[in-house]
């Protein structure tokens, strides 16, 4: 199931759109075919938008033909296929946000990630699966079910990206967006051994605007280059999304290398567990193997304990609260079109008082204060992205049942859900693979503002730690099962 032509980051297939090795309604084409043969094993796809990403890599042709080069200048991502997880409205193709509810709506505008990702030459081949509302950590739905681990298809691959992050894994396009209010993004970059970057909240405008203020929109990729490039592109201000801001000039998108090199040694405090449940011993081993590549780039790594106490109960009020507002004080009238547990959800939050929502906001404010004072003793923090391995594709959290609140549908993820509450930039890339072949990831976090810096240290991992043989490995072995 490899792509007929290769190449695997946005600079190579750029490179090879210049010299005319390669057009864009070629790659497109091929990433469409890639798309049909692995979608009956994960289940990535809500919608596919096959004729319209075709005509756009028509006239993607007909604009490098008659300008050349000059045709990047103001278009870093022309000709190049990525996916739009479907909680994020795009004009003209479907955005059902996994729900029954939604199943036919058609937005006449695209969110501001999108039309920038648009006005850089992208062009969106369809809408990637998610959990109704991306209300759990798993990627499954009423409207198609599960989507399931590329490695290992009785599995999840995590959520509520998750058919961003096995679409990826799949090599199908080069970036898809994602969400993440819970860890939404980095889960399933990390059950799916991809890259999955968590921006400070605010650098790319999350539209409609997120009242609870944990929800963060990023990129899932193959490179960090191109997570850090997909990122500069959907980065800045907009007024639909009152906590967006302006980015000042500088990104290392487009010279990483430098970037990287450039870096300074830093302090890296190692953290092998922020709470329950902790992960296996040999998984933290694995994953701060990892991190000696961060070391041989001269790196100082502390070991620390957890700094935190486990924010999950202000964590489970504040989301609970936000869902039974989505829906008012009656979602009896639609529950036989919402997912049973995502009813649940809004049934606690309407049952939540005005005082318990305060308190949970007035904690948040103590962790974001811990945070910053931490912060201004390390540059960046180190840990294992998540402490459980995938499990039963079916499921919307592990088997067994970690009980921290009222529900605890989200409380098996603390590494992932505690820089919600602080907003602070977070990225996991591939650290390696378990005994039973499943990829681990590693999570770096940085203080707030601070993305350049979380990207460059993550490009010295990724060049000292490479993983890009994996997908190759991942191809053959599917291949492999079809010959069978």
């Amino acid at each position: 199931m490899e792509h007929e032509t290769g190449p695997e980051s946005i600079d190579e297939i750029r490179s090879r759109y210049r010299d005319g090795g390669l057009l864009p309604s070629r790659y497109v084409a091929d990433t469409l075919d890639l798309l049909d043969r692995w979608e009956p094993r994960i289940g990535a796809f809500l919608t596919v938008a096959r004729d319209r990403a075709l005509a756009e890599a028509a006239s993607a042709d007909r604009l490098i033909e008659t300008r050349g080069r000059e045709a990047w200048r103001e278009r870093p991502l022309l000709g190049m296929p990525v996916s739009v997880k479907d909680l994020t409205a795009t004009e003209g193709i479907r955005t059902t946000r996994g729900s029954l509810l939604h199943r036919a709506t058609v937005p006449d505008r695209d969110a501001p990630a999108v039309a920038r990702l648009r006005a850089a030459g992208a062009i969106v081949i369809g809408k990637t699966n998610t959990s109704e509302g991306g209300w759990s950590a798993a990627g499954g739905n009423r409207l198609q079910g599960p989507t399931r681990n590329p490695w290992n298809p009785a599995l999840t691959s995590g959520g509520s990206s998750a058919g961003a992050a096995a679409s990826i894994a799949a090599g199908i396009g080069v970036a898809a967006t994602g969400t993440d209010g819970a860890g939404s993004i980095r889960i399933p970059a990390a059950f799916c051994g991809v890259v999955g970057f968590k921006p400070t909240r605010g650098r790319v405008p999350y539209v409609p605007h997120s009242p609870d203020g944990l929800s963060h929109l990023g990129p899932l990729t193959r490179t960090v280059a191109d997570a850090a490039l997909v990122t500069e592109v959907m980065s800045g201000y907009d007024p639909r999304d009152p906590q967006s801001f302006s980015v000042p000039a500088g990104s290392p998108a487009r010279d990483l290398d430098a970037c990287a090199d450039r870096l300074p040694p830093l302090r890296i405090g190692w953290i092998a567990s922020l709470g329950e449940p902790a992960p296996a011993p040999e998984l933290v081993r694995r994953v701060r193997r990892a991190v000696v590549a961060l070391e041989s780039r001269g790196h100082l790594v502390e070991e620390i304990a957890s700094p935190f106490e486990d924010p999950y109960p202000c964590l489970e009020t504040i989301l609970a609260a936000g869902e039974a507002a989505s829906h008012g004080e009656d979602p009896g009238r639609v529950a036989h079109l919402l997912d049973p547990g995502r009813l649940r959800v809004i049934e606690y939050g309407l049952g939540l008082g005005a005082a318990e929502l305060a308190r949970a906001y007035e904690r948040r404010g103590v962790l974001r204060t811990q945070a910053l004072t931490l912060m201004e003793r390390y540059d960046l923090l180190a840990m294992p992205t998540v402490a459980v391995p995938p499990f039963a594709a079916a499921l919307h959290e592990p088997p067994a049942r970690v009980d921290k609140g009222g529900l605890s549908w989200l409380a098996w993820a603390p590494e992932a859900y505690v820089f919600n509450l602080t907003g602070q930039p977070a990225v996991t890339v591939p650290a390696g693979l378990s005994d039973t072949g499943l990829p681990l990831g590693l999570q770096l976090v940085g203080g707030l503002g601070e993305d350049r810096r979380v990207l460059a240290a993550a490009h010295q991992l990724e060049q000292t730690n490479p993983w890009h043989h994996w997908y190759a490995e991942l191809a053959k072995r599917c291949q492999e099962e079809e010959a069978r």
